[in-house]
């Protein structure tokens, strides 16, 4: 089941990729059924906060009009960073799914763990790696263009 709601967060990934994003995508679950999806709008929003994971975050507060996302599943084709981590506690997500890791900016594993440090008022249970490689993929290539057309 994991997989299958990876495979929409990625199709927010491709998204992403499309609009000269970096190709993030996440997609957040209750029961059963997405009640966000959202992938990286930075560049055309001109936003450092417009991560995959903080527009669907918002988006399903909308949703359930509620900021406590009780019950959700969030699902995100990169490791979240440090500010994504920070919302995830803030809206007590409890499940946090990820494709792959990232040595740079994680703040589930690679670089701090955020999400469960018990000295926070909420810790999430993460699972780590779901289509792994499809999702580091589709950031080499994207990387990989950029700096053909010599973009940052």
């Amino acid at each position: 089941m994991h997989e299958q709601f990876m495979q929409i967060a990625l199709d927010e990934a491709r998204q992403a990729f499309g609009e000269e994003e970096v190709p993030v995508g996440a997609a957040i679950v209750k029961d059963g059924r997405i009640i966000a999806r959202a992938h990286n709008q930075r560049e055309r929003l001109r936003d450092p906060t417009a991560h995959a994971e903080m527009i669907a975050i918002t988006q399903a507060a909308e949703s359930l009009g509620s900021w406590r996302l009780d019950g959700c599943t969030l699902y995100v084709t990169l490791e979240p960073c440090p500010m994504c981590a920070g919302a995830i506690v803030q809206a007590r997500i409890p499940t946090v799914v990820y494709g792959a890791a990232d040595p740079k900016a994680g703040a589930v594993e690679s670089l701090f763990r955020l999400l469960d440090d018990r000295r926070l008022n909420h810790c999430a249970e993460t699972i780590g790696g779901v289509l792994a490689a499809a999702c580091g993929e589709i950031l080499s290539q994207f990387f990989q263009q950029q700096r053909r057309l010599g973009k940052k």
